[in-house]
């Protein structure tokens, strides 16, 4: 029993830790994008270099995670969707989010991405008509009270541009919130790993062509700087922390990696000053506290439900973000 005991603590404290760096180098892709974008590239041909450079990665992952789970033939409703999906959720939410992070810093985007859960919500309610307990409006209320607190910091140093920064950022938090939506219908049927695989595949399309019609030759003339960021940015802070929050959400389940999650963006906030000498404020650590706690209502709510709304909405969890 004691033996049984102690394998099940270090099962959770993997998870936790998995969790914890997951987060972190998922939250790392806004710096290296930043950093790319002052050494002159744009988000046209960032995006499709990420996109590229993870192609083979995530190909590696469902190799890897299909020989020992027989998967169904996708049938061609679902590659349909899955196109869709996957042009939505990871082109144009991410090249939108590419977009935003010009104008604003990265705790802020970070922030206002973190927000995405609220969002779903929000659609749920108004769209599909389901309800949104007292708890729930809470937690909206006080997470965006949060960002409006770290929009006036940006505010305050960078003018108008912060408007439509954070405007852009938050298109893209809802186009992914609608992605997780279309997502968390399929996510049973499929596998979270066949559907990031191939919905990242389909962007990975969708963000090539745009790359050569924008310019057909910036895929070949970026400096060294550029292309070092990118294969991070692509390994490091997108594949790598998808197949660990993966690997959590098999061992503790997604509600504790969505808590565990939270250290997300209070790591940016001290990535952005140590690599991006953006200030840490108090205005900013409030907000972030605010939008961490509101997080922290929804995940500790969503557990106690037993309906089948609740059972959906712990299936978009499964999802993992590569945003």
């Amino acid at each position: 029993m004691q033996s049984s005991s102690r394998t099940h603590r270090q099962r959770y404290l993997y998870g936790i830790l998995l969790t914890c760096i997951g987060s972190i180098l998922f939250s790392g892709k806004a710096v290296l994008i930043k950093l790319a974008f002052a050494d002159g590239a744009n988000a046209e041909t960032l995006l499709a270099l990420r996109m590229m450079m993870a192609f083979p990665i995530f190909w590696v992952i469902y190799w890897w995670h299909s020989r020992t789970r027989p998967m169904n033939p996708l049938v061609w409703p679902d590659r349909l969707k899955l196109i869709g999906l996957g042009f939505l959720g990871y082109f144009l939410s991410s090249y939108i989010n590419f977009l935003g992070l010009q104008y604003i810093s990265v705790g802020l985007e970070r922030m206002i991405l973190y927000l995405t859960p609220t969002i779903v919500l929000l659609i749920s309610y108004f769209v599909l008509q389901k309800s949104i307990s007292r708890l729930q409006w809470y937690a909206l209320v006080v997470g965006y009270l949060g960002v409006i607190v770290v929009f006036i910091q940006d505010a305050s140093s960078t003018g108008v541009s912060a408007w439509l920064g954070m405007i852009l950022v938050f298109l893209s938090a809802c186009l992914y919130a609608i992605y997780m939506i279309g997502a968390g219908e399929m996510v049973k049927r499929i596998g979270s790993v066949r559907l990031v695989v191939y919905a990242s595949s389909a962007s990975t399309v969708f963000s090539l062509i745009q790359s050569l019609i924008y310019n057909p030759t910036a895929l070949f003339e970026q400096t060294p700087q550029i292309y070092w960021l990118s294969l991070i940015n692509a390994s490091v802070c997108t594949a790598i922390p998808m197949l660990m929050i993966m690997v959590a959400i098999n061992r503790i389940g997604s509600p504790i990696v969505a808590q565990a999650g939270m250290l997300g963006p209070v790591s940016t906030i001290f990535m952005g000053y140590a690599f991006l000498s953006e200030p840490i404020t108090w205005m900013q650590i409030s907000g972030m506290t605010l939008v961490i706690a509101a997080m922290s209502l929804l995940v500790r709510n969503n557990p106690n439900k037993k309906s089948q709304d609740s059972k959906k909405s712990n299936v978009i969890n499964d999802v993992e973000p590569i945003n």
